[in-house]
């Protein structure tokens, strides 16, 4: 079909069709952009934890009034806690995965370093590695008598005393990718302080209690440090046991110190639910306003395409009498629509790379990957022919007859 006779329509129409194009430059400009933001959201909603979730337990407890037996507590809890039937492991912590607070240090690979290296998220807790379900990819675990006393070990470091300091850490892999890319971490030594921290293991995952940059999100490392700080963290035999080993464990708890309360409890499922409701909410509002403005530009195309059908009906009656066939008719309307539609996603693209750039200036998102503005310009392509084909249907009904009506 000659596009031309479509081309001299549209510029007897130049605000109408200008308003269409403006809708679909901006629908396509915005939802290129929400969906690539969706996908983000998404992907650190998945990202691994590296422990056994389905399988996690975690309580944290508060003594009611000062306690200066907290050590033989700790020992007499982890006891009774290991008692219960269907635990398989337990350990008393600093902090657990997706928690909120963070433990964290400065990492340094030379003791001269005026700055650290990066940071890192330090887990501390004896039997902590086996307690998470975590996956040893190089090397060995803590060792029992590698462990030291939380209170010692402050003591030491406040004196400079390296005796009492731990001279052995496990490390997460990509922690040792990022210090030493391309080789083998274990044997190689990190400064926390002034004294050498030989790597003597390596876990696949452990991702950090908070996340603030999700390119850091797997820097954490296991101190051998105890803790007697009343958290602590059960694995259970079965994903089945966990509601009844969670009422079991804060019974027992409760029945050796009843001057206590519970500060939190949680299934580790609920703690990775709530940590990324925020990011969840920011998805399903993105989805919204993206199903709002195809809704509105599909709408749009509708109204538009019944407003020229109306205007044109006695100019396609001529056509029909002239030997137009329906077919003509409604490949007419929707080839004008389709040129409207592809400058619309022509100048949609170059906003929508536009608002990326300053979405990365100010709020440090990724740049857009090419792949979305090809989805994105077919999506609005298929919302258009749908939405003219109405109206063009119509218009491909109107009876040569009507050419002679008003003359």
């Amino acid at each position: 079909m000659d596009i031309l006779p479509i081309l001299s329509t549209l510029r007897r129409h130049k605000i109408t069709a200008f308003l269409v194009i403006l809708e679909i430059a901006l629908t396509c400009a915005i939802v290129c952009n929400a969906v690539f933001i969706i996908s983000q959201r998404l992907d650190r909603m998945a990202m691994p934890s590296g422990v056994d979730e389905h399988r996690l337990l975690h309580a944290m407890l508060a003594n009611i009034g000062a306690t200066s037996d907290g050590k033989a507590r700790t020992q007499e809890d982890l006891a009774a806690l290991r008692q219960i039937p269907g635990v398989a492991e337990v350990a008393s912590v600093n902090q657990v995965p997706f928690g909120g607070s963070s433990w964290n240090t400065g990492i340094k690979l030379d003791p001269k370093q005026h700055t650290s290296t990066l940071n890192a998220t330090t887990y501390y807790g004896e039997n902590l590695v086996r307690t998470l379900g975590a996956q040893l990819v190089a090397g060995r675990d803590l060792l029992p008598d590698e462990y030291m006393d939380f209170d010692d070990v402050v003591r030491a470091a406040a004196a400079k005393d390296n005796r009492m300091t731990p001279h052995v850490v496990v490390i997460t892999q990509k922690l040792a990718e990022r210090l030493w890319p391309g080789q083998s971490a274990l044997g190689k030594q990190i400064y926390l302080s002034d004294d050498p921290v030989n790597v003597v293991g390596v876990v696949k995952e452990l991702v950090r209690p908070s996340i603030w940059d999700d390119a850091t999100a797997s820097y954490s490392m296991v101190l051998p440090i105890r803790v007697s700080q009343g958290e602590y963290l059960l694995r259970t035999a079965s994903p089945q046991d966990r509601e009844r080993v969670l009422a079991a464990a804060l019974d027992k708890l409760k029945q050796i110190n009843p001057h206590r309360v519970v500060l939190k409890k949680h299934i580790f499922d609920d703690m990775r639910h709530n940590y990324f409701q925020d990011d969840r909410a920011m998805a399903g509002l993105l989805a919204g306003v993206c199903v709002a403005l195809l809704v509105v530009t599909a709408l749009g195309i509708v109204g538009l395409g019944s407003f020229w059908v109306a205007q044109r009906r006695k100019q396609i009656g001529v056509r029909r009498a002239l030997g137009a066939t329906r077919r003509n008719i409604l490949h007419y309307f929707q080839t004008e629509n389709f040129l409207l539609a592809t400058i619309g996603i022509a100048l949609g693209m170059l906003l929508a790379y536009g608002i990326n750039l300053l979405l990365m200036a100010h709020y440090e998102l990724p740049r857009l990957p090419a792949s979305y503005f090809p989805v994105g310009a077919l999506l609005l392509w298929l919302i258009g022919q749908l939405a003219v084909l109405g109206p063009a249907l119509r218009a491909a009904a109107v009876p040569p007859v009507v050419a002679t009506r008003s003359v």
